[in-house]
């Protein structure tokens, strides 16, 4: 059974940008799903023999926190064997596995896999198949309407029910649109019409105004927000008091610059790549006045002080 959320707006997977630190602000801002930074199925074999080896457990490639529980692991990879084994590997460690059908991102559609399963409904039976006989968290999927203008996406979300998957999340966008463009939500809306499990709308929810339009205009159970959410973890506080009482709290530069800074306190407890914590200082600095000023500061810093500092300087 899936776990219960503590809301219905979700934290989306996006590699580079959701690390620990910034999911366990999310889920502190009352995000009710967050989910890790898809992961090679191979990778995870590969490492877990490592540390297997030596005596340590999975939360040392795939850094998290308790306190983001419920807490999901989004894996990607078409070879069954590996899958299977993948999903032994972190089943113990997460209260849900997602399945990727939907990353565009061509190193990840060139090993079928990502966006391109969805031109390959056969393999796709197979992948959710051996992926909910693997473990015993439930299952999830996280898709796109289809490759091109072939919108596969109802296909594909009756083969996922009907192989057990407990919930879909739907970028109402093609692989071949990337991030361009506006997501078409009146293709949720058929999801939800097509399906009897759980639906997730997800593509251009940036403020808590779009998230009640999507809710209201799709009827999807929850809402998955990604580039909205960057730099700007306010935004599930936002929609969640929205959806319950029409208004919200609205939040200061400074605001912005000290969740920043705390931030930077979490990102000390994992091995964050200082280059991933400069970009996320460059997403919190979007839409500030004197924004792209303090960027240039940014980009020259060498240091987690010097970022800091920079930060520190904003009001």
């Amino acid at each position: 059974m899936l776990p219960q959320f503590s809301s219905r707006a979700f934290l989306a997977p996006m590699a580079g940008v959701s690390d620990p630190a910034l999911r366990l602000i999310c889920k502190e801002m009352g995000a009710g799903l967050v989910v890790t930074e898809l992961t090679s199925i191979h990778a995870i074999i590969a490492k877990g023999k490592q540390l297997q080896a030596q005596n340590q457990d999975i939360s040392e490639f795939i850094e998290y926190s308790y306190k983001e529980r419920p807490l999901a692991v989004q894996l990607f990879g078409s070879d069954l064997e590996s899958l299977e084994k993948a999903a032994k590997i972190v089943g113990p460690y997460f209260d849900i596995i997602d399945y990727n059908m939907g990353c565009p991102a061509p190193h990840i559609t060139q090993q079928m896999a990502g966006g391109a399963l969805l031109q390959n409904l056969s393999l796709t039976r197979k992948i959710l198949e051996t992926l909910v006989k693997s473990t015993d968290k439930p299952v999830t999927l996280k898709m796109r309407a289809g490759v091109d203008d072939n919108l596969v996406f109802k296909d594909i979300a009756g083969i996922a029910e009907r192989a057990g998957v407990q919930m879909i999340t739907l970028h109402a966008r093609t692989v071949k649109q990337g991030y361009s463009g506006e997501s078409d939500w009146s293709l949720i809306k058929e999801l939800k019409q097509a399906v009897d499990i759980p639906v997730v709308g997800n593509g251009d929810i940036t403020t808590p105004e779009l998230a009640k339009k999507m809710i209201d205009e799709t009827g999807c159970d929850y809402i998955m927000i990604g580039r909205g959410a960057m730099g700007n973890p306010f935004l599930f506080e936002q929609i969640n008091d929205y959806l319950k009482t029409g208004t919200y709290k609205k939040y200061s530069q400074k605001n912005r610059t000290e969740m920043f800074c705390k931030y930077l306190d979490y990102a000390a407890q994992y091995k964050i790549k200082f280059a991933n914590i400069r970009q996320q200082a460059m997403r919190f600095t979007k839409g500030l006045r004197q924004g792209a000023k303090f960027r240039s500061g940014i980009m020259l810093a060498k240091t987690i002080d010097e970022l800091k500092s920079i930060m520190l300087q904003i009001s």
